[in-house]
């Protein structure tokens, strides 16, 4: 079974299409939370509300960072999604996580991100602009067929 990590942008259904698209395939796929509210709140919610915004995004930073370390320690490929209405910065700093531990990276982004990008993509194996090309990719991987 191939384990995959989706990670980034969580504004979209670049998952789900790669899910569906990767049907009968053997592969297992993870991701962080993507309920933005529950992810941003979680620390507090389990550990305590804070007065000062800092600390209450630190602690669900540091909670959500339990999740997304397991998820990436034990993917075989991790692809990070960039989206074009927010700056990702999490999705860059789990694109170098994955790529400090050697995983095999596919890096999904539209052309207008190539420039800002361009080291990102440098530590990647494929870089795609469609979540169509990522289950292309993926089903390859799985079994040596060509698209078609």
């Amino acid at each position: 079974m191939l384990k995959v990590y989706l990670s980034g942008e969580i504004h979209t259904d670049w998952r789900e299409q790669i899910i569906a698209g990767a049907e009968g395939l053997d592969i297992e796929f993870s991701s962080p939370v993507t309920d933005h509210d529950a992810s941003d709140d979680c620390g507090v919610a389990i550990l305590g509300a804070e007065p000062n915004k800092y600390w209450h995004d630190h602690k669900g930073a540091m909670v959500n960072a339990i999740r997304t370390r397991k998820g990436i320690s034990d993917a075989d490929v991790v692809v990070v999604r960039f989206g074009d209405k927010y700056k990702q910065w999490n999705a860059a700093f789990d694109a170098g996580y994955a790529a400090a531990l050697g995983k095999s990276i596919i890096v999904l982004h539209g052309a207008d991100h190539q420039h800002a990008l361009k080291e990102v993509d440098a530590a990647a194996l494929a870089v795609a602009e469609e979540p169509a090309q990522v289950v292309e990719i993926l089903r390859y991987v799985e079994t040596g067929r060509l698209p078609g």
